[in-house]
């Protein structure tokens, strides 16, 4: 799908076409409700199963689907946002569950964003906005979890004497001023660096400065 969609001959851009996907009815009604309150959003679609949502979403192509996770029987709203991505219509989950697993999945099937069904409304019209032009959108506690993720996956493993040698080379002391800093030898404070260069994928000290502070691995 374009990300830039066309303007109306007056110069207003048409509004954007949803489908929902959610297994229960009243859920379903309650969101054809509230979209129907804003002009710029357009319920083209409803779908109550994974396979209805892939089948609608290839026929209608609307802009966005707005995907639940858990759908009953059938695929559930991961699998079924990873056949409808491919295809170019974006998906915004829109769920109650936020568990690391769930947002994980859901992104790497492609979700273009991941809402909590708490949000307020007026965040779910800006998230069905940004989603319509392939913009990213989590919900707070949600692109926490993500955050606390990625610095997680990122971070290297550093023992307490290696952050300790780091601080020192951050203020640019040398191997010998290091050593009598810590109470250590020369010997043991290059053993360390080699560990310390190892594990940030640096070879030179200020290397392993400056990728300890860009990993905020410093006091």
């Amino acid at each position: 799908m374009s990300a830039e969609m066309p303007s109306t001959p007056g110069g207003r851009r048409p509004p954007v076409r949803i489908l929902l996907c959610d297994d229960h009815a009243v859920v379903r009604a309650g969101l054809l409700a509230l979209l129907g309150s804003t002009p710029d959003i357009e319920v083209v679609g409803e779908a109550g199963s994974g396979e209805e949502a892939v089948a609608m979403a290839a026929h209608l192509r609307p802009d966005v689907v707005l995907m639940d996770l858990q759908l009953g029987a059938g695929i559930d709203g991961v699998e079924a946002t990873r056949r409808i991505a491919p295809t170019g219509v974006h998906v915004l989950v829109l769920t109650t569950y936020d568990t690391d697993a769930d947002i994980t999945r859901a992104i790497e099937a492609g979700a273009t964003g991941y809402l909590l069904k708490a949000e307020r409304p007026e965040e779910l019209f800006a998230a069905i906005h940004s989603a319509a032009q392939g913009r990213t959108t989590l919900s707070p506690p949600v692109a926490s979890r993500v955050m606390d993720r990625m610095r997680g996956a990122a971070g290297p493993s550093l023992t307490d004497r290696e952050r300790d040698i780091l601080g020192q080379l951050a203020h640019g002391l040398g191997n010998r001023e290091i050593a009598r800093a810590l109470f250590i030898s020369e010997a043991t404070v290059k053993t360390h660096l080699g560990r310390i260069y190892a594990k940030l994928g640096v070879d030179t000290r200020a290397g392993a400065v400056a990728v300890a502070k860009e990993q905020r691995l410093l006091p």
